[in-house]
């Protein structure tokens, strides 16, 4: 009898996967809530296009593809080469540092209409000063490793 009341108290952790274990609860209850946006919003829209009460968003509309496509370069590069720079750095989180000040550098000169000394010289402290300002907080004050 002991021996079964002992082994309900003796708690294993497998280290090596341990750390997926709230990513994976957040995963569920993310993909439960598109779920129930897809039924509760979704659906009913789909039946009002139907009927022909409403229409399809985005088909046949123009969309500018140098700055659509660009943006899913720059977000796919981004994640990549944060990787990449940071096995040159690693546990400094440099590979966030240096990746996000040029991730949001030509991410702003992509979305910028007019392209002004005064423009770009704002976006260049802005790319300079946010993620240092991130990567300060992250790594200095609450002392959590970034890539």
């Amino acid at each position: 009898m002991e021996s079964g009341l002992s082994s309900l108290l003796n708690v294993s952790i497998d280290f090596g996967t341990s750390h997926l274990f709230f990513p994976r609860i957040v995963t569920w209850i993310m993909v439960g809530l598109f779920g129930v946006v897809l039924v509760t919003k979704m659906l009913p829209f789909l039946s009002a296009v139907r009927r022909g009460e409403k229409t399809m968003p985005i088909i046949g509309e123009s969309r500018d593809n140098y700055r659509f496509f660009g943006s899913i370069a720059l977000i796919v590069a981004y994640f990549y080469l944060m990787d990449v720079v940071g096995d040159m750095f690693p546990y400094t989180g440099y590979g966030f540092l240096y990746v996000s000040m040029v991730f949001v550098f030509l991410m702003s000169l992509l979305y910028m209409h007019e392209k002004t000394k005064k423009g770009v010289a704002i976006i260049t402290a802005i790319s300079i000063i946010a993620p240092a300002l991130v990567w300060f907080v992250m790594a200095k004050v609450f002392y959590i490793t970034l890539p």
